[in-house]
């Protein structure tokens, strides 16, 4: 075996530690159990389409996680990660032949549901399948805060920045559709080989920033009367970047830090135009996926804390309880042991050596029975 194909026993069980911790980020914040229809629109949930019950040339839906188990096992799903402000369309009037299983009554349709492309099993400007069988580039999928697509790196017209899990990203198309948001990316934006940034100004004033041209402002003298006003209603953050000048090249998808929506403005004007265009989310910073996979992981550790192992303990006595606790470590000590020697000889652990680890702990397990019945007699 070449050394680009061996992998270690420490590189398998990291990735396996790796791929849970990621599913538990995204289905832990859901409920696998009962249909969200009940909740209403939720906020954000794991989602799935089902290709079985409504293929490509129908009416696109989505349903829970508890359905895509208990109403679509054996079906073509199509996970569409997480969406934010979805009602669960599973056994409505799009499913013809299917009734839900855990939520049987249901409106015909839920009119605030957002769809798309992705509800088809297709993603990206490029309108492709995810995994695609056809391409050969490695590449990852980034989601658009925005309008939730999934696109590939190489087609969102800029740089991708390092530690991209930790920044969100709007793509191009939901930059144009609403332009005010290239004011914010001149000052809030991650920096990127693709940022090219223009000063409208002198070459004196090119390194203005927000609270020096407030500084600016408050030495120019103005009437009272301007300046109660002004006192009384707060300044509109979003004019006030605008006055800077600052431009940016209006091309590419744009990456936000961590916080970034923190700054955005807040006064009156802004909040109602953010509404008329939909995006009142983008003021709540708890509507991040970030926030929903931090959810996520804090349910899983509060669910591991009612192992029900654990609590099958507590219905032995004290010596059961102390003969399956030391029955337990010896076991794990053991094959810690077992894989250690592998780990030092650079071998590959089959599943021939682990069924042998456990023949052994089998056959211990007879010796030591057989001796105590020796003793005993």
């Amino acid at each position: 075996m070449s050394e680009e194909q061996t992998v270690s026993l420490v590189d398998v069980l990291e990735e396996d530690e790796e791929l849970e911790e990621e599913a538990s980020a995204v289905l832990a914040g859901s409920d696998s159990d009962h249909c969200s229809y009940p909740q209403g629109y939720v906020k954000r949930q794991a989602l799935y389409a089902c290709n079985t019950c409504t293929p490509k040339g129908g009416e696109a839906a989505g349903v829970c996680l508890a359905c895509s188990y208990k109403c679509h096992e054996g079906h073509e799903l199509f996970e569409l990660y997480t969406k934010r402000n979805f009602r669960c369309d599973c056994g409505n009037r799009k499913f013809t032949d299917l009734q839900c299983k855990l939520h049987p009554e249901k409106e015909e349709v839920n009119s605030v549901n957002k769809y798309s492309h992705n509800f088809f099993g297709v993603y990206c400007t490029c309108g492709r399948p995810y995994p695609d069988p056809d391409d050969q580039v490695e590449d990852e999928m980034i989601q658009c805060v925005v309008c939730e697509d999934w696109l590939h790196g190489r087609h969102l017209g800029c740089v991708v920045p390092d530690c991209v899990e930790l920044h969100e990203m709007i793509c191009e198309s939901c930059m144009n559709k609403n332009s005010f948001l290239w004011t914010y990316a001149a000052h809030l934006a991650v920096p990127g080989a693709a940022v090219q940034v223009k000063e409208e100004m002198g070459a004196d004033e090119s390194n203005t920033n927000l609270p020096n041209q407030k500084e600016k402002d408050d030495d120019v003298m103005e009437p009272s009367c301007k300046r109660s006003r002004e006192e009384a209603e707060p300044s509109c953050r979003l004019k006030d970047l605008q006055a800077i000048g600052q431009k940016r090249v209006q091309s590419g998808a744009v990456f936000w830090p961590s916080a970034w929506r923190s700054k955005l403005c807040s006064c009156n004007t802004c909040q109602d135009n953010l509404s008329v265009a939909g995006l009142s989310f983008l003021s709540d910073e708890s509507d991040t996926v970030l926030a929903y996979e931090n959810k996520g992981k804090t349910n899983e550790r509060t669910q591991q804390g009612h192992d029900p192992l654990m609590s099958a303990l507590d219905n032995l006595n004290r010596v059961q309880q102390l003969e399956i606790i030391h029955g337990y470590n010896d076991m794990k000590t053991e094959l810690k042991d077992f894989l250690q020697r592998f780990a030092a000889e650079g071998k590959v652990v089959t599943p021939d050596d682990i069924r042998q680890f456990f023949e052994q702990q089998q056959s211990r397990k007879r010796r030591r029975v057989d001796a105590e019945r020796f003793y005993c007699t």
